[in-house]
């Protein structure tokens, strides 16, 4: 049985009862009332449970669940639920009714607005002078004389308040009318012809499609609607519809927002992004004996939390040499990232930068392919999605920085302009020094670093980048890097096989060996060499990254210097083939001259680096194919000594070379 009826229960007579007709009970009022008699329900121990006396006009007893048998009970509890239920429901609805009052109310124009308010304010007077004593019929009329509203316009106002409570009677009052949809008929056919030409990426016009529609019309006797119809019908598929169709997907794109990342999460150095942008300004650049015209090309590391530009390199063209020694210059000054966003060039995606990682967009993974540099030195790399700007935050930079650097007043008749149909007047008119050029990037980019307001997260519009990237550094867990490590972004990685019968490893004519490459014959091996000096050792690891040793060269049959030709991107073979491209890779040997060059800028203002105060060392990170993780072993100091005294002679005898041309 149930519980009573405390805590609200409710209480029936005996009439209610009857009328229910519940199961196990009688139906009449007399037999409810014999039935409580002859079973007890009104004892006096039960007073306040299963019975009460009845307040009000009429008296009588009132009975509770607590009274009546089970079937009774359960029958009861269901019709309850049941009425529960209608209440909610009917509570909904009511909901529902006013969000689509003040929903239809909001959608409304001013005009429209302004009606319901006047509305309201004349019903209020009605009602005050209602709640003062007048008969409401007469307060119409007087409310309607002095405001100049017909009588017959209140009571329908007062027709359509009917049941909305007042906190409503606002929205209830807004104008709902709406003048008839006149739609005049377009043949199917014909809209399909109309849409299919119109939808189209060549992007004709409206007016030639319809001349061209109203032609076919003629002939098989349509009748069209007008033009302006025609083309608000078109509108009304949707701007990203029309986009879509008649400019492509990426400018479909280009319509949706750009997502807005938070830097802030990460500290100084790491995360870096970097890019590689061509100057619109012409450069004289020296190549041996001669000069060359060029557009130069900067490649950037980018601090993503600040905003800090941490290193830069300037060359002819984006390459993979570029970006090897701007990473270079980062790691050396600042320590390593954990992680880096990098574009999807070719360049960026070289095997000597990212070899071994996954989901490059250039290039497969290779079971034989090498551990690039950022792999090794536990640097996790995240590629860009292709041709979208939005996704590195270092093209805002380039905008910044790079587009006023291009109209600096020391480079006057070199600008070219942005595009080929935006050239100045004096295009062509100069070409600026490389010396000069190199200064004012310099003086440009501590500018840009350096200047104070910055409006980005972490500046909050008053610190520069180098400020907050001085301020998160001085307490940043920073990985710097170790004398092993300083070598691999120094040399370059191949994946050569050792000769099988005399364990001699030959690059671009240049044979090495040592005693322990009899170990590894037939095998392949990743070396790593000085791309500037390749008559120097060749140092040797296995596939995993294991260290086996230097191996001095024997014969020297190969060009001195790589670096310029992989700078322009070509194949190894440039140095086995005619004259004619010999005399060509002779004057790409002006890299290194534009390496002092750059040194000797720096030199004059050297730049304050910030001191890290929480240094983290570095491992080298897990291998991410292959059965094992990178193992360099350090080299004795004799062997150290020895290199760098080989290295000192190479320079010097390169130097006197150029001397003596």
């Amino acid at each position: 049985m149930l519980s009573g009826a405390q805590n609200g229960a409710p209480w029936f007579s005996a009439a209610e009862l009857a009328a229910m007709a519940l199961p196990g009970m009688p139906a009449t009022k007399r037999g409810i009332q014999l039935r409580a008699e002859v079973e007890g329900w009104v004892a006096p121990e039960h007073e306040g449970v299963a019975w009460r006396r009845r307040v009000g006009r009429g008296g009588g007893l009132e009975f509770s669940a607590y009274a009546l048998p089970v079937p009774a009970q359960a029958a009861l509890a269901l019709a309850e639920q049941d009425r529960k239920a209608a209440d909610e429901a009917d509570t909904f609805m009511a909901e529902r009714r006013r969000e689509d009052l003040w929903r239809r109310y909001d959608a409304l124009p001013d005009r429209l607005k302004a009606k319901a308010q006047k509305a309201l304010r004349v019903v209020e007077a009605v009602e005050l002078l209602v709640q003062a004593g007048t008969r409401k019929t007469h307060a119409i009329m007087q409310i309607a004389r002095l405001n100049g509203v017909g009588h017959t316009t209140i009571n329908n106002w007062y027709r359509d308040l009917h049941g909305i409570d007042r906190c409503d009677w606002l929205a209830a009052l807004a104008p709902h009318y709406a003048g008839p949809v006149r739609s005049v008929e377009c043949p199917a056919e014909a809209w399909e012809i109309l849409k299919a030409d119109y939808l189209r990426l060549s992007g004709p016009t409206f007016e030639a499609c319809i001349r061209r529609l109203q032609d076919e019309a003629k002939m098989r006797g349509w009748t069209l609607p007008s033009t302006k119809t025609l083309k608000r019908r078109m509108d009304a598929l949707g701007p990203q519809l029309l986009t879509l169709c008649r400019k492509g997907e990426d400018a479909l794109i280009r319509m949706y927002p750009p997502q807005k990342r938070d830097r802030s999460m990460f500290h100084a150095m790491e995360a870096v992004n970097a890019d590689g942008h061509r100057f619109d300004v012409f450069v004289k650049w020296p190549e041996g004996d001669q000069v060359r015209v060029v557009r130069p090309v900067m490649v950037v590391f980018q601090d993503l939390y600040s905003g800090m530009v941490l290193s830069w390199r300037l060359d002819i063209s984006e390459n993979k040499e570029a970006v090897r020694l701007a990473f270079g210059d980062m790691v050396e000054r600042y320590g390593i990232p954990s992680h880096c966003w990098l574009d999807n060039g070719r360049n960026f995606a070289s095997k000597w930068l990212t070899g071994g990682v996954e989901n490059r967009f250039r290039f497969k993974l290779r079971e034989d392919e090498p551990q690039g540099i950022m792999p090794q030195m536990g640097v996790q790399v995240h590629w860009t999605r292709p041709y979208s700007g939005q996704s590195k935050p270092i093209e805002r930079a380039f905008r910044d920085l790079a587009g006023d650097l291009s109209k600096h007043p020391k480079f006057e008749g070199a600008y070219t302009g942005n595009t080929p149909m935006n050239k100045p007047d004096n295009y062509n008119s100069k070409a600026v020094p490389l010396d000069e050029f190199v200064a004012v990037v310099a003086a440009g980019i501590r500018e840009h670093n350096e200047r104070v307001g910055r409006r980005s997260a972490v500046c909050a519009g008053k610190r520069s980048f180098a400020q907050a990237f001085a301020e998160s550094y001085a307490t940043a867990p920073i990985r710097k890097a170790t004398e092993e490590q300083r070598r691999l972004w120094l040399m370059a990685a191949e994946a050569i096989t050792v000769d099988r019968r005399t364990g001699v490893v030959t690059l671009e004519g240049n044979r090495f060996w040592a005693d322990f490459l009899h170990d590894h014959r037939g095998e392949k091996v990743v070396v790593r060499f000085d791309p500037q000096n390749l008559q120097a050792d060749l140092h040797v690891y296995r596939l995993d990254g294991t260290y086996l040793g230097a191996a001095p060269c024997q014969e020297t049959a190969g060009f001195a210097d790589k670096t310029a030709a992989q700078t322009h991107g070509r194949a190894r073979k440039a140095w086995v083939k005619a004259q004619k491209e010999m005399r060509d890779a002779e004057r790409r040997m002006s890299l290194q001259e534009l390496q002092q060059v750059y040194d000797r800028t720096n030199d004059d203002v050297p730049e304050e680096v910030p001191e890290a105060r929480v240094v983290r060392p570095s491992f080298p990170a897990p291998a991410t194919h292959g059965n094992a993780a990178l193992a360099v072993l350090p080299d004795e100091d004799a062997e150290l000594l020895r290199e760098e005294a080989e290295e000192a002679e190479m320079r010097r005898v390169r130097n006197v070379i150029r001397m003596v041309r």
